[in-house]
């Protein structure tokens, strides 16, 4: 059956471009994963915290392999794109990315977690901001969403300082270890009037204090 609007970004606008690197603050980028991001990755998902919210772990070097490799292809396939958060000395601290791509509708659900040695200092929010200007200009999108569960105070906050719209809460919608989560829903649009700051009080989770962040799976 055709469609009878035109797909708000043309198959290949991902594709044909290069997975761009993105400057967060001074010590701090984004980057595509390598392969040799394995272990820090694995490292990170051995977190008890991340593995709640994002309800996964990696049980061996090969899946952390599996992990950090599968982004090439999804960037090349225009499903989702995924960014390690990296310090001065190019040491993944975090991950941002855009899952669910969807290219008729030019939107994406946004995915963000950091490793607890980077929590409390802002990265979260900053790292969030810089993709979301990439993917509100080069990438050519017209909205982002975001999800949590409403029992993670921090990614909520994250998500209020980085600009991005509260809309509601889909009950019941996410299947966690203990049971069924509302979610959170936000969402900023390329066209809206939403901005986010340049950093924020707390930190990567969004307060001192504060355990974790992390939007969506992965």
């Amino acid at each position: 059956m055709p469609l009878l609007v035109v797909p708000a970004l043309p198959a290949g606008s991902l594709a044909a471009q290069k997975q761009p690197h993105l400057p967060v603050r001074p010590g701090l980028a984004l980057r595509p994963w390598r392969d040799d991001d394995a272990p820090a990755v694995r490292a990170a998902f051995d977190c008890p915290v991340i593995q709640r919210w994002h309800v996964r772990r990696l049980d061996s070097d090969d899946e952390a392999l599996s992990w950090t490799a599968q982004w090439a292809g999804r960037w090349r396939d225009e499903s989702a794109a995924s960014w390690a958060l990296v310090d001065a000395d190019d040491r993944p601290v975090g991950q941002v990315g855009l899952r669910d791509v969807l290219l008729t509708e030019a939107s994406a659900q946004v995915s963000y977690w950091l490793v607890p040695a980077a929590r409390g200092r802002g990265l979260a929010t900053e790292a969030l901001l810089a993709m979301t200007r990439w993917a509100f200009t080069r990438g050519g999108f017209h909205r982002l969403a975001l999800e949590h569960s409403t029992g993670n105070a921090a990614s909520c906050r994250v998500a209020g300082r980085a600009g991005f719209t509260e809309e509601g809460v889909a009950r019941g919608s996410v299947r966690h270890a203990d049971g069924w989560h509302d979610m959170h829903l936000h969402s900023r649009l390329a066209t809206g009037a939403e901005s986010g700051t340049d950093g924020d009080a707390g930190g990567g989770s969004v307060g001192v204090g504060d355990p974790y962040v992390g939007g969506g799976r992965g």
